[in-house]
């Protein structure tokens, strides 16, 4: 069964995040293998790229590999299918879909049948709709298409100060909205909120 985990934003140098991951980890199995999508970027960033394999080994991967775009679509599937957890990491949301659709990978993500772990822009690009900053402005929010694994909206990082645009958006559609350190469980039965995630319906927050 397909178990999402969709991270408002973790620092992978600090780990402050690590209770969200040792969960997701627990949930994957014993000592997962872990497929790392680095698509979110276009520099190949060796030093975070160092971390994550540190960092998820100290969570108890038994192997950490990247699946590299330039990888036939063959050698991509066996890759994540043998892999009991997925992992979309931080950085441009709208690059990581624009890859995951041209490279047809989004339909290995569809046939995952274990975790899931998207940290920030990873997990924007997990969900039906989520919020970004707009083109116009830093500090102007608007709502893009995601890949549409979770049938909810997101706004990851997100900040009180969101709140009046927050509520501006949720008129036509709810929104979940994950600081960083919370995250939210999701799966064909259920949806968990863990830690402080706020929605706004109807142009409210609840």
């Amino acid at each position: 069964m397909l178990r999402l985990y969709l991270l408002g934003g973790e620092d992978i140098e600090r780990r402050d995040s690590r209770s969200l991951n040792e969960q997701a980890f627990r949930d994957a199995g014993d000592s997962p293998m872990v497929a790392i999508f680095p698509w979110a970027s276009k520099a190949k960033e060796e030093k975070l790229r160092r971390s994550m394999v540190t960092y998820f080994k100290e969570l108890g991967a038994r192997s950490v590999r990247f699946v590299e775009r330039s990888l036939p679509f063959t050698e991509m599937a066996v890759i994540a299918e043998s892999s009991e957890v997925i992992y979309l990491p931080d950085g441009d949301a709208k690059l990581l879909i624009a890859s995951l659709r041209d490279t047809g990978s989004q339909h290995l993500l569809r046939l995952h049948d274990n975790v899931v772990i998207g940290n920030s822009a990873g997990a924007l690009a997990l969900c039906s709709e989520y919020v970004m900053p707009s083109k116009n402005g830093v500090d102007e929010l608007a709502m893009e298409r995601g890949l549409g694994l979770s049938d909810f909206a997101i706004s990851a990082h997100y900040e009180p100060s969101q709140d009046p645009q927050l509520e501006l958006l949720s008129k036509d559609r709810s929104i979940f909205a994950i600081p960083g350190g919370a995250a939210i469980r999701s799966d064909n039965c259920s949806l968990c909120l863990l830690g402080n995630v706020e929605l706004f319906v109807d142009g409210k927050k609840l």
